[in-house]
């Protein structure tokens, strides 16, 4: 079945794995195509695993059947369930809809109790339904609020019935008011050190409510370079006990949860740092995991950006996220920091 949003593809690799898996969330998402039987299955199909060089993956069952194939009669891939029809369903009426949905009249649109429309949907999505509709209006508050000149207007375009519940949603998770979003954080005041730490230099930048940068091997000029609208000023002696937690929190990896964040990002991206860190230390994930984890498997490269955009590194731990092979991927501030990482966390990869 299609997922929330289809921004990006898998990778034949990626494909291969969750077949082997045999992972029932990707059913949908593409079919196994196995031409050495002239057939093609669902992800999850429970048949034996055919050999990879036998083995093709396509978009849809018109694409495998196009290319010579027919459906599996045990996974019956061509033949959508009643359970991906109700949650398609209910996809369709959350995305059209101008406000909050009920249980109740999800599960008049789709024939189910309200109960096991609320449990199916969880498990195929990944949030439930009024997760996932506070997730559409906190997208479409940030577009709109990068093209309405006031940010009222830019609320009940949203679908917001008040400005209240627009500010009670967002305050947790943009670490601004909606105006500062909107212009860049024009005005605010950013107190910076570098601090040597056995990892390397780190450049520390925090607001009065919170971090909002920490970045290796970089300095004032880097920091004026991520916030260009903002005023940087070096720190005073009252961010010391702040800063003396963050290095911390990098020089003992998978402490420091409860140091305060202030951080912006579309409402996407607030989805996967906060995905990020619920990570435990010790454990690492690939972009294909993250994505599924935010009930979008197909999501993977645009994971990839939200997780290129974090500026707090370490404290939204970026550095758990590695390649699909296993190896460590790439990270912005070189693979060698990455490695002590997650050595310290006892999550060491090897490879790239």
């Amino acid at each position: 079945m299609n997922r929330i949003d289809e921004t990006t593809a898998l990778s034949d690799e990626d494909r291969w794995q969750i077949a082997l898996a045999k992972d029932r969330r990707f059913d949908g998402v593409f079919v196994t195509g196995v031409h050495s039987t002239g057939i093609y299955c669902r992800p999850s199909c429970p048949a034996r695993a055919p050999k990879r060089e036998n083995v093709r993956f396509y978009a849809s069952p018109l694409q495998a059947e196009a290319a010579g194939l027919r459906a599996c009669k045990r996974c019956a891939p061509d033949q959508q369930s009643r359970e991906e029809t109700a949650i398609l369903r209910a996809l369709e009426v959350l995305r059209d809809a101008d406000g909050p949905v009920s249980l109740e009249r999800l599960g008049a649109a789709t024939d189910y109790s309200p109960t096991h429309l609320q449990r199916v949907f969880t498990r195929a999505v990944g949030m439930s339904p009024a997760a996932y509709s506070r997730a559409l209006r906190r997208e479409r508050a940030g577009k709109a609020l990068s093209r309405e000149s006031r940010v009222t207007d830019a609320i009940y375009e949203a679908g917001y019935s008040a400005p209240s519940r627009f500010y009670d949603d967002m305050k947790d998770r943009l670490g601004m008011s909606a105006k500062d979003r909107r212009d860049g954080g024009r005005g605010r005041v950013i107190h910076y050190a570098v601090i040597e730490t056995t990892v390397g230099s780190m450049l520390v930048g925090a607001t009065d409510r919170g971090v909002c940068c920490l970045a290796f091997g970089e300095g004032e000029a880097e920091l004026r370079a991520r916030f260009p609208k903002a005023e940087i000023v070096a720190a005073g002696p009252e961010f010391r006990a702040l800063f003396e937690k963050v290095a911390g929190a990098v020089e003992r990896p998978g402490t420091g949860q409860d140091i305060p964040l202030d951080v912006q990002g579309t409402a996407f991206q607030q989805r996967v740092w906060e995905e990020l860190r619920r990570i435990p230390a010790g454990e690492t994930r690939s972009y294909g995991e993250l994505a599924t984890a935010l009930g979008n498997p197909k999501a993977s490269r645009a994971v990839g950006g939200a997780n290129g955009a974090n500026h707090v590194a370490v404290l939204i731990p970026c550095h758990r996220v590695i390649a699909a092979d296993g190896g460590l991927g790439g990270y912005a501030y070189g693979t060698e920091i990455k490695a002590e990482l997650l050595r310290r966390e006892g999550g060491e990869r090897t490879g790239d």
